[in-house]
């Protein structure tokens, strides 16, 4: 798996699975968190199975 999530997309994935994750402690009571778990493990594992299947690399992104 070669990584095709940019460092900035991987930030913003990390914080927005945690904060949807952290909904199991104070939000209502559901199964909606687990959706946090998706942009989580992406974000912490920079590798996004989507992107690979259409060919995006946002890796690249502002190299020349």
């Amino acid at each position: 798996m070669k990584q095709n999530i940019h460092k900035v997309e991987r930030i913003i994935r990390v914080v927005l699975g945690i904060f949807l994750t952290s909904l199991a402690f104070w939000g209502p009571t559901n199964m909606w968190f687990l959706l946090g778990l998706i942009p989580l493990a992406t974000g912490l594992v920079g590798w996004c199975p989507p992107y690979a299947m259409l060919g995006i690399n946002t890796c690249n992104l502002g190299k020349k």
